[in-house]
């Protein structure tokens, strides 16, 4: 049976190479199952904010964003209230991009603003809005609504496609609690829950979860 064919999105000031570094445990823990490939975000981060609330980059070099809630900074913060963002059509592009070449992908993996774009993506399939889409499922880790009043459109009706949200209850970047406001926004959306921080978990406790969703896609 082949594995299923992942696109693996990643967080704010993170890249493609260092979330495939940071996923290695779940890599492993879902080998005979799936297959992981990562994507870059289209800015490259120039500031770094010492508070900047949202950085997934624990030190990475190449740090890149999928969008700015501040635009003339150009910088992100998860809880910043904005009316306008700028990067998004840019972001949307990529994996428009990654899709037509390194596609075709089972499902899409996020991380944090990564989930939240993934997220949005979905929104956009069911929209009908990217005919290059055709995810079956989502996995969304620390995922939440984005702030920007200019995102609300993607939340207007529930995603039908199938979903699995996992998120940290101690997660200080991004709190449960924000992730939890995102369910409603996807329609019987299963949940994997840990004590941890704002991690991608993939101990063996949680291969049970990840199989059992993923099982009904092979």
């Amino acid at each position: 049976m082949a594995p299923l064919r992942v696109l693996c999105v990643h967080g704010y000031r993170q890249c493609g190479a260092s979330f495939r570094d940071k996923t290695g445990a779940l890599r492993k823990l879902l080998k005979k199952q799936v297959e992981l490939v990562y994507v870059d975000a289209p800015h490259c981060v120039v500031q770094v904010q010492e508070n900047d609330v949202g950085s997934d980059a624990g030190g990475d070099q190449d740090c890149r964003g999928w969008w700015f809630s501040d635009p003339q900074a150009q910088t992100f913060s998860a809880q910043q209230q904005c009316e306008e963002s700028s990067g998004l059509e840019e972001s949307v592009a990529v994996v428009r991009e990654a899709v037509k070449l390194q596609g075709p992908f089972d499902g899409i993996l996020g991380f944090s603003q990564g989930a939240a774009l993934v997220a949005m993506l979905c929104a956009l399939q069911e929209q009908n809005a990217e005919p290059d889409f055709h995810f079956r499922f989502a996995v969304l880790v620390a995922a939440f609504c984005s702030a920007c009043t200019q995102h609300h459109k993607f939340y207007s009706a529930p995603v039908q496609m199938p979903s699995l949200h996992v998120f940290g209850l101690e997660d200080r970047v991004i709190p449960d609690s924000m992730s939890r406001e995102l369910l409603p926004c996807f329609r019987d959306p299963h949940i994997l829950t840990h004590p941890g921080g704002h991690f991608v978990p993939a101990a063996s406790a949680h291969r049970q979860t990840y199989q059992n969703f993923l099982e009904a896609f092979q």
